[in-house]
């Protein structure tokens, strides 16, 4: 290989072309693994998120998919370092207490070898995807009334799926013996693996082509731009300080509201925020590991940061955030997790948000749906999952879009040709909930109507929110509608687990968002 002299510095074209090379091998990743993944969720939905990090760990670029996903990957890497990787080592996790978020998020974890020394880690590639069983209590393992996690599905710490390159087929037995579709989970991992493998060649490439010693200079350099930029952003927030409070409606097993408390100011050009009053941790299955959290603040601070601002490590490090011990942003073993992930992290951004647009930053947009609207029917044999679009809040600029999905996630729908071919269900209805969004100068986005009919016996499990409290309107502007959830006419709560007959219909309206300033 040509030996390459290091590059100290380097201008803003060659950095913009480094920028975007490798945020296209994250992206590849992930068209491989929509295009060789098994089930609707992952092929359809795109439920999945790719990454690509440094020898040390570093998140170097990602594809634009999942926030909540993203923002916490780094500590599923970290959490395969600490476990001795080795080059050519591929693992998978979904512990959160071992860099995962909730256990049907399975992640795995590639050490990238040097292309001439077998022996050297140079990388990492990691793909985490939403799997639509991992065993536990309910099909779909997105269980309604969970208090424990060992209730939720398989627990996987960081474990070894090859060792140097050798397959440990008994592992991917073990994981496959626990799930109630194993045919579609084995398609998705081996799906998993082959993205994991674009990536690492495409990352060995870079490195022959630019030398080891220019690319760790121009991975060093991409980092301390984007942490540039981001500082550039708060140093024009400097002094502010803010405060906002909001609720979740309960955990699953209470259906008292718990409290989601933000304070946050921008000192130093770093956003420091505290959840310190925000509730401990509960029995139901809201509460997250740090690294939701986490991935929420990393998501509001790059929504703040102009469009061309890359996504990596150097993000975070404009970032402070202190979670209190006993939170239920701070899960600790046994707690159940499977809605923190996706409830929990929707109400922190929420509520960031409004500390930001409480402060006085004008161009904060009202608030969103506030919720995933996660719908999981299953029955033995099959298991379906997704969430739904809704409401986007409006803003300064206009008119909030409709019947999107809003926040932590990024996943498209399930077309209903996918769905009605796989599961033996039928979509009666989709269409946007016209009037749903939020009056105002600036009218909130409207969400959608959703209407399932099952053709065999089946449970059907709803993790959702903002079925009581309205997404609020910004700068005088109206609240958006509530979201609605009911079996054959009748009304469900947000959180629940129902058996559904042959021919039962049910329907689920998601929020609109809030409107931003008063209606002339």
């Amino acid at each position: 290989m040509a030996v390459h002299r290091m590059r100290e510095r380097f201008d803003p074209l060659e950095l913009t072309v480094f920028a975007q090379g490798v945020a296209m091998l994250a992206e590849e990743m992930g068209t491989l693994l929509e295009r060789t993944s098994i089930s609707p969720n992952i092929r359809e939905r795109r439920d999945a998120s790719c990454a690509v990090f440094d020898g040390m760990g570093r998140m170097v670029a990602q594809a634009a998919h999942i926030p909540v996903h993203l923002g916490a990957m780094p500590e599923a890497v970290a959490a395969v370092r600490a476990c001795g990787a080795v080059a050519g080592d591929v693992f998978l996790l979904n512990d959160p207490s071992h860099g995962g978020s909730h256990l049907p998020d399975l992640t795995m974890v590639e050490a990238v070898p040097h292309p001439d020394d077998a022996t050297r880690i140079i990388g990492y590639t990691a793909v985490r995807a939403h799997h639509a069983d991992v065993g536990g209590m309910s099909p779909g393992s997105m269980p309604y009334g969970a208090t424990e996690l060992f209730q939720e599905g398989l627990i996987v710490p960081p474990v070894r799926l090859e060792r140097q390159g050798i397959p440990q087929d008994d592992v991917l037995r073990l994981v496959l013996a626990n799930v109630r579709t194993p045919a579609e989970r084995e398609g998705d991992l081996r799906a998993q693996r082959a993205a994991c493998a674009a990536g690492a060649r495409g990352w060995q490439a870079l490195l022959v082509r630019m030398g080891e010693d220019t690319l760790a200079a121009a991975v060093d350099a991409l980092l301390d731009y984007t942490e540039r930029r981001v500082r550039a952003r708060l140093r024009a927030l400097d002094g502010v300080k803010g405060t906002a409070r909001d609720v979740l409606e309960g955990d699953g097993v209470t259906e008292a509201h718990i409290p989601i408390v933000v304070s946050l100011r921008v000192h130093d050009e770093t956003l420091h925020l505290d959840l310190t009053g925000t509730s401990g941790a509960v029995r139901g299955n809201v509460n997250a590991p740090p690294a939701v959290a986490r991935a929420a603040a990393v998501f509001v601070l790059r929504v703040l940061c102009d469009d061309d601002v890359p996504v990596n490590d150097g993000v975070a490090r404009a970032l402070d955030l202190l979670i209190p011990d006993d939170c239920i942003a701070n899960a600790k073993r046994p707690s159940a997790v499977a809605a923190g992930n996706v409830e929990l992290s929707q109400r922190l951004t929420d509520v960031i948000f409004a500390a930001l647009a409480n402060a006085g930053n004008a161009t904060i947009p009202a608030s969103g749906q506030g919720t995933m609207n996660n719908v999981t029917l299953g029955a033995p044999g099959w298991t379906f999952y997704e969430t739904l679009g809704g409401g986007q809040g409006a803003s300064m600029r206009g008119r909030g879009p409709d019947a999107v999905h809003v926040g932590m996630s990024n996943t498209r729908n399930t077309p209903i040709e996918s769905l009605e071919r796989a599961y033996p269900l039928r979509v009666l209805e989709y269409a946007v909930r016209r009037g749903s969004g939020g009056a105002g100068q600036h009218r909130g986005g409207d969400g959608v109507v959703r209407r399932y009919q099952t053709l065999v016996p089946c449970t059907a499990t709803l993790l959702t929110e903002r079925r009581e409290v309205q997404p609020a309107g910004a700068h005088n502007g109206s609240a958006g509608t509530c979201g609605r959830n009911s079996l054959n006419d009748q009304r469900l709560p947000a959180k629940t687990r129902v058996a559904m007959n042959a021919g039962d219909v049910l329907s689920i309206e998601t929020p609109g968002g809030g409107g931003w300033g008063a209606q002339a």
